[in-house]
Parts: C-alpha cells; sequence; structure tokens
C-alpha cells in the first residue's frame, strides 16, 4: 500500500474537528499517527497539528478523513482537493445519502483521488477511533487495513461508494426513530403527571428486550394491525389533549393501517383462489 509516512508514523488530515472528528483524531495520536486538522469554527486539540485550510490540512496526508456534516461535504472535498496528493485515501465519514456518497465518489474520482464511503456505526463520543466502521468503495480496502493497524474496527463492504451509508441510514430510521417516540411519549407523561413511571417502563421494557423482540414487534404489528391502529388513533387524541404533537404516533397510526389493509387484500386474495379452486 503506497502511503506517505512521517517518521514511521501514518499520517493523517481530518477535516471538521467537531465533536466526532475532534474524538477520532485524538485516537490517531494516541495510536501513533501523525494528524494534521482544519476546521473553520474549532481549535485543535492537543497533539493536532492546526493548519490553515482544508488543502493545507491535506498536504502530506496518506489518509484524509472528512467529518464535516452532510450538507458541507462537498465543499470540504472540492476544497481540499488542491492538496490532496494522488497516492492518498479520501474517507468521507458524513451521515450523507448514497446518492451524495456516489456524487462525491465521482468528484473525487475526476480528481484522480481514491475513495472511500464510511460510515460511523455508533455515537462516537466515549469510543473515538474505536466507533465501528463501515467501508466502501475503490479504496475501502486499503482504508480498513491502514486504520486496522491502528486499532480501528474496519469492515468492508461490496457495492460501490454509498452502500455504507445506506446501512447507516437504514439503521437510523430505526435508532432516531426509537429515540423519537421515547422523546415524544416522555412529554406527553410529563404533561399527564406520570414522566417518572413511564421512564421507568420503558427503561425495564428495553432492559428486557433480545434478538427475538425484533421479530416479535414485527409480527405482531402485522398480526395485529387492525386492533393497534385503533390504539393509535387513541392515543394520539389523547396527546393532543395533554398539548403534545402526536407525530411520531400519527405515523405509527398510518403505518399500522397499511399493514391491516395489506392484511386484508392478502385475505381477500386467498378467498377468491379458494373459491376459483372450489369451483365457485
Amino acid at each position: 500500500m503506497n502511503v506517505h509516512r512521517n517518521a514511521g508514523s501514518l499520517v493523517v488530515a481530518v477535516l471538521g474537528l467537531g465533536e466526532a472528528g475532534s474524538e477520532i483524531a485524538a485516537g490517531l495520536c494516541l495510536a501513533g499517527a501523525v494528524v494534521r486538522g482544519f476546521d473553520p469554527r474549532v481549535r485543535a486539540g492537543p497533539g493536532v497539528a492546526e493548519c490553515s485550510s482544508d488543502a493545507d490540512a491535506c498536504r502530506g496526508a496518506a489518509i484524509v478523513l472528512s467529518l464535516t456534516c452532510a450538507r458541507d461535504a462537498e465543499e470540504a472535498l472540492t476544497a481540499a482537493l488542491p492538496g490532496v496528493d494522488r497516492a492518498a485515501i479520501y474517507a468521507d465519514m458524513n451521515t450523507a445519502s448514497a446518492g451524495l456518497e456516489a456524487h462525491l465518489a465521482g468528484l473525487a474520482d475526476r480528481a484522480g483521488i481514491r475513495f472511500t464511503d464510511v460510515a460511523l456505526m455508533s455515537p462516537v463520543p466515549g469510543s473515538g477511533l474505536r466507533t465501528p466502521m463501515l467501508a466502501c468503495g475503490p479504496a475501502a480496502q486499503e482504508f480498513a487495513q491502514a486504520f486496522g493497524g491502528l486499532g480501528a474496527a474496519v469492515e468492508v463492504l461490496p457495492g460501490p461508494p454509498g452502500a455504507a451509508a445506506a446501512r447507516k441510514l437504514l439503521r437510523s430510521v430505526f435508532f432516531k426513530g426509537l429515540a423519537a417516540a421515547i422523546t415524544e411519549a416522555l412529554r406527553a407523561a410529563q404533561a399527564a403527571g406520570c414522566e417518572d413511571w413511564l421512564r421507568r417502563n420503558i427503561g425495564d421494557e428495553l432492559a428486557a428486550a433480545s434478538a427475538a423482540t425484533v421479530d416479535r414487534l414485527e409480527r405482531g404489528s402485522v398480526r395485529h394491525a387492525r386492533r393497534r391502529a385503533d390504539e393509535m388513533a387513541a392515543a394520539a387524541e389523547l396527546l393532543r389533549q395533554l398539548g403534545v404533537p402526536p407525530r411520531v404516533t400519527g405515523a405509527s397510526e398510518q403505518w399500522l393501517e397499511q399493514l391491516a389493509g395489506e392484511q386484508a387484500a392478502g385475505s381477500s386474495r386467498e378467498g377468491a383462489q379458494a373459491g376459483r379452486a372450489d369451483g365457485g
């Protein structure tokens, strides 16, 4: 693997030194990498060489990490390109859409830069460089090899740039959706005067959850969709009375209505097929 090293250490540029970028940069320093960083709003932490621009941070780096945010990802890449060596790897670690990752990969390819889409699969605070990562794209294998040598856990996925981003976002549907449901429920419980009770109840349910819980929740929703849709309609009305907008509750009701409709349509088709089979 053709990478730049400074006195035997891997040179890494970190673009974006916010919460995630600063923790990963600190972990890289502890792992023995030479870290160069740039953020127009945040000062570099201990051990990180503070640079004057994205391009400046990339000069001499074997790997460039973009940890800005999705809306700034293209701007960061464009600003970095003048300083990125053609032997370097550009790793976009922003939580972006698969389409944006494919677009960034195309920009990098046209500039002669090797690209990898890297998804951080758990919260970075407290984990830093040890945060589980998924990587895909032309330079994914080399990125995984280099970062694995520094102690990171990187799983390489088949497929083009965007495959890792898609998996991260699919996971986000569950985790961020769960967080939104908990927030909505607790606000309603606070308005109803029973927040402590509901907080304990939710905690007990999460503590008792297992892999079997996933199947139970999915199958139960399909099997009892009609009854549960009515239940969520009543819950939405309660939240409105409490002055809490039933955003997640209303979305749950709509999903259950769809499942109930699909179940009814499936039963009708089965009945029609049985009738034909009986000659009716």
